[in-house]
């Protein structure tokens, strides 16, 4: 079989399939330096649950349950150190606004019985001192973790070769190049021009700081701020490191602006002040595999068995990666397709504008499956 796409999806398709005795190359001409590259690794099934999205967010919550085994499993295997991390998120609302409209949603996340906390500012700061002082209130989801993205590729990486996948380091541009019994398309953007299905690039802008003299910054929990109407992610790394993200745009260029960069520095610095001593290390932007409903696109193509997508996955790519390589490998396994899968198929929208072989893919946006999530 043949997997397009060497971002975090497809690799632990290959490394799934190949523990299943399939015999396995992956194409990508540079693997793992998509939207993956540039993703913060926030594991929120309960942070990223929004209105209307019930069955993505049951997705979220099945992958992520799956995710302290999926980690221990691949540190295991490889030796590497993922980052995966279990200190929980803390969401926070700087004003009266903020406060109202998260409330909103943490009324909605219970009523779907999602453990999340209220607290009040004080028992914020119990939590994380370094929390602004004027913080209207807050809340807890402790079972929404983080992961370090690049970490996870490499893990990966060794996993699959370890494993005997062949990884092929060149573009696809037509499904048809492919000598395969089976090929799993997990191209992210570039899914739309090899299949003709409606992904479409979501562009997302994301920082990242770095703590004085390489310290380890001085909060645990992965923080999620709403600052006077604008949303922002704050993301710890032991190595000292804060990942900032990130904006949501309609657009397709990666170009990091000074408007973005400005937006993001000002709500990070609102909700934890301190972040204005921290060195600005990187600037970045990548592009979110968005559908139109927000969930992924996961099973057969209409009227081609042998060729399936595992693609679209927006803002979730990498909480939702255990869960997608274990479904799409059962299913070339076993060819009986997992009933999860049904709201997920790719026919829900209708036969592809252009049939699987179409035009090319090489380039930008590249053959990865990430996210800026």
């Amino acid at each position: 079989m043949a997997v397009v796409g060497g971002g975090p999806i497809g690799l632990a398709v290959a490394w799934r399939c190949a523990a299943r005795g399939m015999r396995v190359s992956v194409y990508d001409a540079t693997p793992g330096s998509g939207a993956s590259d540039v993703a913060a690794g926030m594991l929120a099934p309960v942070a990223e649950t929004y209105f209307g999205e019930r069955v993505l967010t049951g997705l979220l919550v099945e992958s992520a349950a799956r995710w302290p085994g999926f980690a221990a499993e691949l540190a295991e295997y490889t030796g590497l150190d993922l980052g995966y991390r279990t200190e929980g998120t803390l969401t926070v609302a700087l004003t009266s606004d903020d406060l109202a409209e998260a409330e909103r949603l943490w009324t909605y996340q219970r009523e779907l019985g999602l453990p999340v906390t209220p607290l009040r500012p004080a028992e914020l700061r119990d939590r994380e001192p370094l929390l602004a002082t004027r913080l209207r209130g807050g809340a807890l989801a402790p079972g929404d973790h983080q992961v370090d993205p690049r970490r996870l590729v490499a893990a990966l990486r060794v996993a699959v070769e370890r494993a005997g996948v062949t990884l092929l380091p060149r573009p696809v541009r037509d499904l048809t190049e492919l000598e395969a019994a089976a090929t799993v398309v997990a191209a992210g953007c570039g899914t739309a021009a090899l299949t003709g299905l409606p992904v479409r690039p979501v562009k997302g802008q994301i920082l990242r700081l770095r703590a004085p003299g390489g310290a380890t910054p001085g909060f645990r929990h992965v923080i999620r701020g709403h600052a006077d109407g604008r949303h922002v992610y704050l993301v710890p790394r032991t190595d000292g490191e804060v990942v900032v993200g990130a904006t949501v745009e309609e657009r397709a260029d990666l170009d990091v602006t000074a408007g973005a960069v400005l937006d993001l520095l000002r709500a990070a610095t609102d909700v934890i002040p301190e972040l204005t001593e921290y060195e600005l290390v990187e600037a970045r932007s990548g592009l979110r595999p968005g559908t139109p409903d927000n969930a992924p696109l996961l099973g057969p193509l209409p009227d081609r068995p042998e060729v399936l997508v595992a693609a679209g996955h927006f803002r979730h790519g990498i909480v939702l990666t255990p869960l997608t390589a274990d479904l799409i490998a059962d299913l070339l396994a076993t060819g009986v397709p997992d009933p999860a899968l049904a709201p997920l198929s790719p026919a829900r929208f209708g036969t592809p504008a252009t049939g699987a072989g179409g035009p090319g893919l090489g380039g930008t946006p590249g053959p990865d499956d990430g996210t800026t999530r």
